[in-house]
């Protein structure tokens, strides 16, 4: 199979699924014909295809997947009216907690903010599959240990958590920082 060839078929996969692809699955397409340094200069240049485009190709946490770039949502905010879910301050700012300071516990997020977490706000973000117990702190009454996912990570379109934005202010304001930065797209 020729490089042209290969590529139509990445982009093919990329454009139908529905999910994030990593390379190991993209190496499925050929029958581990292609080792995974190949697949991924033929990403990298199906990438640079779709540069001038509306949509581009984007390296995520768990995997690759095509997108709309962010500065065409406002036209298509305009195909889409409802509105997505909003979290409350005190959900934004445990959100902020746990990406910023994972892994943490319950009491940890609640020794940062000064009040107690309530049950539904923690529910509400494992729910929307933003965070999760990843263990348990060796301590009286194991306390759970809260950490972000991946579908955090490609929500906000980042490949790591170090791409967040750099904290500057409070908390209030680190969760405003996480949004913008899903917003943009960047």
């Amino acid at each position: 199979m020729n490089t042209a060839e290969a590529k139509k078929v990445l982009e093919a996969a990329l454009l139908t699924s529905t999910e994030p692809l990593s390379v190991a699955v993209l190496r499925r397409l050929f029958n581990d014909d292609l080792d995974e340094e190949t697949v991924r200069l033929l990403l990298d240049d199906l990438r640079r295809d779709w540069s001038d485009r509306g949509v581009e190709l984007a390296p995520l946490a768990s995997g690759w997947r095509f997108q709309s770039r962010a500065d065409m949502r406002g036209y298509l905010d305009r195909l889409k009216p409802e509105k997505p879910p909003r979290y409350s301050r005190p959900a934004m700012e445990t959100l902020a907690i746990i990406a910023y300071r994972q892994p943490v516990t319950r009491g940890d997020i609640e020794d940062i903010r000064g009040v107690v977490v309530a049950t539904p706000i923690l529910r509400a973000l494992e729910e929307r599959g933003w965070v999760e117990a990843i263990g348990h702190r060796d301590s009286p009454g194991r306390p759970a240990l809260y950490g972000t996912t991946r579908q955090f990570l490609d929500d906000l379109g980042l490949r790591s958590l170090e791409e967040l934005p750099p904290l500057e202010e409070g908390w209030s304001e680190a969760a405003s920082q996480i949004l913008l930065h899903a917003q943009s797209g960047s």
